[in-house]
């Protein structure tokens, strides 16, 4: 059966169905990549589990920090060094059984482990410790001002469950391991998992016990998520009615979309930006024809490769004005974010082909452009543009585009030279981005960081930010490591994304910065 047959069949049986009103219809252009909380930090992924699993606390549709199951949170008055969150009373998984501190310190000391994909995000905790049923304490090295900031997407699990289900262990996705976790969730949120076919449908239906059904619309009672990667098939979804709701709509579809009766298309701002990775630090690449050296290991060639990106001419074809062009890979949302370095990207082909004449590449060499083409908004068409932009400074690129599913593990695994990715900030913070992407990759910090690149002067000052209490040196220092981060040109950055939410005139919803529909939030007039 073609991928094609089976979304047909797919949506059909749901209209067959007879779906009550209180059904929402989601699409989006890829799937969660798993229901493990703790193996995949990728928007999607983290997406879908919101509505199934609950942080301590998280960010509402506005962006702001809201109470989730932890109902207060402080410093210790007795410890600098500890967190103290008082959790939510009376709170009980999706199987009846209750929730609790013991809970809470093994999902962060689960989410700690080395296959976990949020391991940097506690990588000042020292000590998780129960307090008391309802107290949980959260012990660092040295103070950490923003602690709640990086708890957002983390998720809790419940120990029993876990640990009666051989799912203890985080599964290690990259390394292609499937477990029981991946396919089966029991939250607290406000949805319950009915049935789960990755890649095709998942269906979720209201939790009658949860803990916020009163304080939340909760109107959404039954959601059924259908990934469609094919543009012209998802739309073409919502304008039949098939579906409710697509959270990316095709910038080349925004008009006729909000120009249909019954359809809204609503914008925003996304706390993402878009760039692309160099490895610059292995002593030969495997997909250039450079042989016996590297030539991204150059400043010059990869500054003149991002000199060569024309990112007015992606934001006016390929995003139809739909994207802010970038010059860090910070969005503007996140302290540490700096303005003129976000204007610093200007395209200039011939002092390009200068520069790599000086760093020996006037011949220009080739290598291999690794990119989704069902994660960012026109994802493979940016690279497709940054392939003939290249080719004008004798960088000839061979683009190889593949599934989100496929392609993240090249990055994690270090087995891509040349690679796109984007970057949302949950916590708001620089410090976020430097412990994935800046830092060196290690068993705590820098897993998504596939350049290769290690300075352990400026990984000592990463990690400092941890502990810093000083707002006005952290935002200094912070300041600093940006310097770093720009002069060796460790990534090219791209754009900032803007989100194209489309949905039935009927669904009242705000667009979240982070991309993240909380359903639980939604009304349907």
């Amino acid at each position: 059966m073609t991928r094609l047959t089976t979304l047909a069949a797919v949506l059909l049986a749901s209209t067959a169905l007879g779906a009550s009103a209180e059904t929402l219809k989601w699409a989006r252009a890829g799937d969660a990549l798993t229901l493990d909380p703790h193996a995949q930090n990728e928007g999607p992924t983290s997406a879908l589990a919101h509505q199934i699993m609950e942080p301590l606390v998280m960010r509402d549709m506005t962006g702001a920090i809201v109470p989730a199951l932890a109902t207060e949170w402080n410093p210790s008055e007795e410890n600098p060094n500890v967190w103290v969150f008082q959790l939510r009373e009376g709170v009980s998984f999706h199987d009846g059984s209750a929730f609790d501190s013991e809970d809470v310190v093994f999902s962060l000391n689960r989410a700690m482990t080395e296959d976990s994909d949020y391991k940097e995000l506690l990588a000042s905790v020292k000590e998780v410790r129960a307090a008391g049923p309802l107290t949980v304490e959260i012990e660092t090295n040295g103070p950490n001002p923003i602690m709640p900031n990086n708890l957002t997407n983390m998720f809790m699990m419940d120990k029993t469950w876990a640990e009666a289900n051989n799912a203890v262990k985080v599964q290690d996705y990259e390394g292609g391991e499937d477990t029981f976790a991946a396919k089966n969730a029991n939250g607290t949120g406000p949805y319950k998992l009915v049935s789960r076919e990755p890649d095709v449908r998942t269906v979720m239906e209201i939790n009658d016990a949860y803990w916020g059904k009163d304080e939340f619309p909760m109107e959404v009672t039954r959601i059924e998520y259908t990934p469609i990667q094919n543009a012209a098939t998802r739309v073409a979804a919502l304008l039949s009615g098939e579906v409710d709701f697509i959270q990316d709509v095709p910038v080349q579809d925004l008009e006729r979309v909000a120009a249909t009766d019954g359809l809204d298309v609503r914008t925003a701002p996304q706390n993402r930006v878009i760039f692309f990775g160099m490895n610059m630090g292995d002593a030969d690449l495997k997909n250039d024809n450079v042989e016996g050296k590297n030539p991204l290991s150059d400043v010059r060639v990869r500054r003149a490769m991002s000199m060569a990106i024309n990112r007015d001419a992606i934001k006016k074809v390929v995003m139809r004005d739909q994207s802010a062009p970038a010059g860090m890979i910070s969005p503007p949302f996140v302290n540490g974010w700096d303005e003129t370095m976000d204007a610093s990207s200007k395209t200039d082909v011939d002092g390009a082909k200068a520069l790599m004449a000086e760093a020996g590449y006037g011949d220009g060499f080739s290598i291999q452009l690794d990119c989704p083409n069902d994660r960012y908004i026109n994802d493979e068409a940016i690279c497709q543009a940054a392939v003939g932009m290249l080719a004008q400074v004798g960088v000839t690129v061979n683009l190889d585009a593949k599934p989100k599913a496929q392609h993240f593990p090249l990055i994690n695994n270090l087995e891509t030279d040349f690679y796109m990715l984007g970057w949302g900030v949950p916590t708001y913070d620089s410090e976020y981005i430097f412990n994935f992407l800046a830092h060196t990759k290690g068993e705590k910090y820098g897993s998504w960081n596939g350049t290769r690149y290690s300075n352990p002067d400026l990984d000592a000052k990463i990690q400092a930010l941890a502990s810093e209490t000083d707002l006005e040196k952290r935002n200094a220092d912070i300041a600093s490591i940006w310097e770093v981060v720009q002069e060796e040109q460790l990534y090219i950055p791209i754009h900032h994304q803007v989100l194209n939410w489309g949905m039935k005139s009927g669904v009242d919803t705000v667009v979240a910065p982070d991309d993240t529909a909380k359903f639980k939030y939604f009304k349907l007039n």
